[in-house]
């Protein structure tokens, strides 16, 4: 339980400091906070370390990814009515997209963002605190953005992966699915038309 208190506290401590210094900096933070709750998870959770991608995790993955655009797509004209500033919110995060090139960002992404909060948050945390603890976890951690849009969308979020993984779906596939929608609704294929 110590080590649980000391991971989540750590997470904590990293997205406020990622969210909250200059945005100009703000990918080299995100992959700073990766490669800490990654490395974190895979030196204390063998099924962390255990994680395999295979045909059948990139199908399962890629599945996934798509049910969860499908929710964000119906989900985001509601955002917009229902959140007082979600059209601004959405923007804003979308705004990160210009800050390093596309490539950069992809490479980000798939090899160290979205599989470290997939090894820490659905594996490191979920094994040890649960499926609702966990997935509150994930979302409380993104108050600190001060952006009520990307809250309710990390939990949305968490919600979905971590139901997943209650039933049995492989890490692999988590990371895989986790990967693949970063990569589409931020880069390819987002929820409101951006201009780069």
């Amino acid at each position: 339980m110590r080590l649980l208190a000391l991971g989540v506290a750590a997470a904590f401590a990293a997205f406020g400091l990622t969210f909250r210094g200059p945005r100009e900096r703000f990918w080299d933070r995100m992959t700073a906070t990766g490669l800490a709750l990654g490395a974190l998870a895979l030196a204390t959770d063998r099924d962390a370390r255990r994680t395999r991608i295979g045909a059948r995790e990139i199908v399962l993955g890629l599945g996934a990814a798509a049910g969860l655009y499908g929710i964000f797509r119906a989900g985001d004209p509601i955002a917009r009515e229902v959140m007082p500033r979600g059209a601004d919110e959405i923007g804003d995060i979308y705004a990160l997209r210009i800050l390093r090139p596309k490539e950069e960002l992809v490479a980000r992404l798939a090899l160290i963002i979205g599989p470290a909060e997939e090894l820490f948050w659905r594996g490191f945390v979920q094994s040890r605190a649960g499926y609702l603890t966990s997935t509150l976890l994930y979302g409380g951690a993104h108050v600190v953005t001060e952006n009520w849009t990307l809250l309710g969308a990390a939990t949305i979020a968490g919600a979905y992966w971590g139901l997943l993984r209650a039933f049995g779906l492989p890490m692999g596939a988590l990371v895989v699915s986790h990967v693949a929608w970063d990569i589409w609704i931020f880069l390819i294929a987002p929820t409101q038309e951006v201009t780069d």
